[in-house]
């Protein structure tokens, strides 16, 4: 027991290290030689390299010309992603709240993490029977109807990845336990334009989402309406449908993926 406890004290004091040796290169305006980071860490230098090697293995960071040791650019990436994500959270809150007022439900913003979802944000009606979610949390893709609604919509060397990722472990006797079925319920989402969660996650409880499609109409999040199955019936899912289709479409417009022009047609489309 004490072996494991010492083993999980080492990582997270691995992990502290790795990112004081992201911070020291953040700090400084120039890139800096293995000594120099071993030095200023107060690290060997064999455990300064170690600690670099793996950060450049995973493009945290990068080396010079010169052997020096530089930020990478997959930080970058995560700082921008960081930006998207908050901006996407701030712009959707009124069209989030709108929803609730409308269906008087919970409503949530979603995004995928690999074969995850994560809440980015929860609005909650004023009524008693609530979902107990909380901002920053994750499910499995499989169980979840957000996690459908950005599976049917994404490419499918994408899609094949995510449900190679996937472990399909059962929460209710409805929640889907395979590829296959997986992948017929993706199909029937992209049909309907919408995809629900039957009492998949949780017994009593039904969702429906619909993604928030960006300039290339790829999913970059998904925005569903939860609630206790007595309420959230099927026979309401076409009109709740419609209130989350209006929602994520001015999600998009305020985030300036789709232009108020190309969205009138589709509307029109959609109601022809």
């Amino acid at each position: 027991m004490r072996d494991g406890h010492a083993q999980g004290t080492y990582k997270v004091q691995a992990l502290d290290r790795a990112f004081a040796v992201l911070d020291l290169l953040g700090e400084s305006d120039v890139p800096l030689g293995l000594a120099q980071v071993a030095t200023s860490l107060g690290l060997h230098k064999s455990t300064a390299h170690r600690f670099l090697m793996v950060l450049e293995r995973h493009h945290m960071v990068e080396r010079t010309a010169n052997g020096k040791f530089r930020l990478g650019l997959r930080l970058f990436d995560f700082g921008n992603r960081a930006i998207e994500q908050y901006d996407l959270r701030e712009r959707a809150q009124p069209h989030l709240r709108r929803l609730v007022a409308e269906t008087e439900e919970t409503a949530h913003l979603c995004i995928l993490e690999q074969a995850h979802i994560i809440y980015l944000d929860k609005i909650e009606p004023a009524r008693s029977v609530r979902m107990i979610t909380r901002i920053g949390a994750s499910n499995p893709v499989h169980c979840t109807s957000v996690g459908k609604a950005i599976l049917a919509f994404l490419p499918e060397e994408r899609i094949a990845d995510v449900i190679r990722r996937t472990r399909f472990e059962r929460f209710t006797h409805r929640t889907i336990g395979s590829a296959e079925a997986l992948r017929t319920e993706i199909e029937k989402t992209r049909r309907r334009g919408y995809a629900v969660d039957d009492e998949e996650l949780e017994e009593g409880l039904r969702c429906i989402a619909v993604p928030v499609l960006d300039a290339q109409r790829l999913p970059v999040a998904a925005v569903s309406i939860s609630g206790p199955s007595f309420r959230v019936t099927a026979q309401k899912l076409p009109a709740i449908a419609n209130h989350l289709l209006q929602c994520v479409r001015g999600i998009s417009m305020d985030m300036g993926f789709v232009s108020a022009a190309r969205s009138a047609r589709a509307a029109m489309h959609a109601h022809a």
